[in-house]
């Protein structure tokens, strides 16, 4: 057996088992690890980034397209804790990744060794890593490496996927043992979960009784590479589909029978859709209360008396929210598949049903060109998307930011085909899309990658465009500028008619915004500002072509930057407010139906 330190043994085995790209920070509790990755045979590129959340969150975006997990590294203490935000975000959007952080000596614990937490527990961090990550170990010898990198591996590649932390000791990084490297493709399980042929049949049996069924697509069945299956199923039985935030691109959404999506920013004609299905079909959704209008009876859905049929490979979700008529523990792609395969191959006539499915998305068409096609200046959060989609390529793929501009891309933006359309869904991180653009772009180099994101969403992470130019990663950012957190300042209105801490303004009161295109050109990017609707799609095309790291400033309307909200949000009115609006929100709290 070679005999190698357990800097080594990370870097050997990543390098064995695929991973492409390291991103971090090298801090000195890691130095023994990276060093590692200069020793011949083990050299994988090393993205360096200014911030070490970003790291993770440009493993994340690196997923989301790729489908296969890349590596973070930071340091001890304050570098381990600042990867915690991306932790949760990968968690709770159940995306892989593998984050590795240094840690005291072994024989240092306990003694408040520089960036240790030692009150509460000896060496604490890794403590804080088990809400946000699938698995988390720390690695007290280098034999135990080997053992802990497959499981962790095992962890993120198998059922649920999510995010895995190792922390590695400074001495386990530096010390060497001989040891055997373990063949991930002899450790991992073969294949996927397939359904059990009882549940399929009564999946059947309910759909075959429906009228008004629909299919609600989550993030789940991208992960499954299910898409084809739920196209099939769609087209087969003339059922109309929604997605959720995760969901999008799952169905292509210039079909005939796509509805839009569900939920508080859903769309009309999802939630209208949704809402009146006598049977629901869910894949890999987890009804999150953003998705499900915070279960109000009739909002986005109806269940019961809508039977709902559950599919996900998790069983933590089924029943969770709702009751299924029939819960499927299975993956997605052979779950939609068998459904498929048993229904009888007679049609049922839904004429009428899709053709009030084709009004209501003639109407929400009509709805969206008032604000997409608007000239007015500064622009609707709307008019540069449409601009953009006329740009970019089918393929392309856009990354959405937090807040407003989260649900303008959700609602405004069609996407076609699984992994175009990236956002931070469950946990809505701000700072998450500068970073995850980058990952986007180097798992698809090939393809267009577009930013798009607002002023507050931006400057939380906006040092690491100057990544984008040290390492040649050309995306293009588009920074809708409104001078504040919109999305905030909305809510706050509408539940309590003020507003604190989010707009951006100088002493006076006047609008307060850096110079985006100024901050571009000081980063080094090709950067741009359009002040004229008309220059939008030369400037989109400026961009792109260039094949350079590029920014483009939009001067945004602040009290036009959001999206639509046609379904509902469980937003507690404080109680010394007493209007109208205690009266909707006690009104609506009455419709839930998850307690």
């Amino acid at each position: 057996m070679p005999k190698l330190t357990g800097g080594q043994v990370v870097a050997q085995v990543l390098k064995q088992y695929g991973v492409e790209y390291v991103a971090g920070i090298p801090g000195h509790g890691i130095w023994s690890l990276t060093d590692a990755f200069l020793e011949k045979g083990s050299e994988i590129p090393f993205v360096q980034v200014f911030h070490e959340q970003s790291a993770v969150h440009l493993a994340d975006g690196y997923y989301r397209v790729s489908g296969k997990p890349m590596a973070a590294v930071t340091s001890i203490g304050a570098g381990a804790a600042n990867t915690v935000l991306g932790l949760a975000t990968a968690y709770a959007d159940s995306t892989s990744l593998l984050c590795i952080t240094g840690g005291p000596p072994t024989h240092m614990r306990g003694h408040g060794l520089l960036q240790e937490l030692d009150r509460h527990t000896d060496n604490g961090f890794p403590q804080v890593t088990d809400a946000v990550s699938k698995r988390s170990w720390t690695a007290t010898r280098v034999e135990e490496l080997p053992f802990i990198m497959h499981r962790a591996f095992s962890a993120m590649l198998t059922g649920r996927p999510g995010p895995a932390h190792i922390e590695v000791p400074m001495d386990v990084q530096a010390e060497a043992a001989e040891v055997s490297l373990h063949d991930l493709q002899r450790r991992l399980p073969v294949g996927v979960a397939h359904p059990d042929p009882a549940a399929i049949d009564s999946a059947v049996r309910v759909l075959g009784d429906s009228r008004r069924p629909v299919i609600v697509v989550g993030g789940g069945a991208i992960t499954a590479n299910a898409f084809d299956d739920i196209l099939a199923l769609a087209e087969n039985w003339s059922i109309p589909v929604v997605t959720t935030w995760n969901g999008k691109g799952a169905f292509p959404e210039d079909h005939e029978l796509f509805a839009g999506s569900v939920g508080q920013t859903g769309t009309i004609v999802g939630n209208a859709i949704a809402s009146k299905a006598d049977v629901v079909i869910s894949v890999g959704c987890r009804f999150t209360d953003w998705s499900a209008s915070s279960y109000a009876q009739g909002v986005s859905f109806s269940i019961p008396p809508a039977k709902l049929v559950h599919i996900d490979i998790d069983p933590h979700e089924i029943g969770k929210n709702y009751p299924a008529e029939v819960g499927i523990v299975a993956d997605a792609r052979p779950a939609v598949a068998g459904i498929v395969a048993s229904l009888p191959s007679a049609r049922p006539d839904r004429s009428e049903y899709l053709a009030e499915l084709a009004e209501l998305k003639h109407e929400w068409e009509t709805k969206l060109a008032g604000r997409r096609d608007s000239d007015r200046y500064p622009f609707t959060s709307q008019r540069p998307l449409g601009a953009l989609r006329n740009v970019m390529d089918r393929d392309g793929i856009v990354i959405a930011g937090s807040g407003n501009t989260q649900g303008a891309v959700k609602q405004t933006f069609p996407v076609y085909q699984p992994r175009t359309h990236l956002t931070s869904g469950g946990f809505s991180s701000m700072g998450w899309a500068v970073p995850a653009a980058m990952g986007a772009k180097l798992a698809a180099p090939d393809r267009q990658v577009a930013c798009v994101l607002g002023d507050g969403d931006f400057l939380m992470t906006a040092q690491e465009i100057g990544i984008c130019v040290t390492h040649e990663i050309p995306v293009v950012f588009v920074v809708q500028d409104n001078s504040g957190f919109m999305s905030i300042r909305g809510g706050q209105r509408k539940q309590t008619s003020r507003h604190i801490g989010t707009e951006f303004n100088r002493p006076d009161g006047t609008p307060y915004s850096p110079d985006f295109k100024a901050l571009g050109t000081a980063f080094g990017l090709e950067s741009f500002r359009v002040d004229s609707p008309a220059d939008l799609e030369a400037t989109y095309r400026m961009a792109f072509e260039s094949n350079a790291p590029a920014l483009i400033e939009i001067p945004t309307d602040r009290d036009a930057a959001g999206p639509w909200v046609p379904g509902w949000w469980d937003f507690p009115i404080p109680a010394y407010i007493d209007d109208e609006r205690q009266d909707e929100y006690r009104e609506n709290r009455a419709k839930e139906q998850h307690l």
